[in-house]
């Protein structure tokens, strides 16, 4: 899957990792660290658009489309979920 839609946006200097029954937050940091990587654009499990631009150079990708417009803003409740959350995933202290 990584290979078929690297090939598809036909973007230099970039890769796509695919991961299944894991969270992506569980190796950003690890990810992040790596020298050749200087963007991380995307992490998540939503549908997602990649925006790319194309010069006489080549293409290359502008940025990510990741998920659906805005639903609303977070409840003290919710921002208490999402640190729950985050902390059981050993991301939040």
């Amino acid at each position: 899957m990584a290979r078929n839609n690297a090939l598809q946006l036909g973007a230099g200097h970039v890769f796509i990792i695919f991961m299944k029954n894991a969270f992506p937050i569980n190796v950003l940091k690890e990810i992040k660290n790596v020298p050749e990587v200087c963007r991380v654009f995307c992490a998540t499990a939503n549908p997602v658009e990649v925006v790319i631009s194309e010069s006489e150079l080549g293409r290359g990708i502008l940025g990510v489309i990741d998920g659906q417009k805005s639903l609303g803003v977070e409840t003290e409740k919710d921002i208490a979920e999402r640190k729950a959350l985050l902390r059981k995933f050993g991301y939040k202290l």
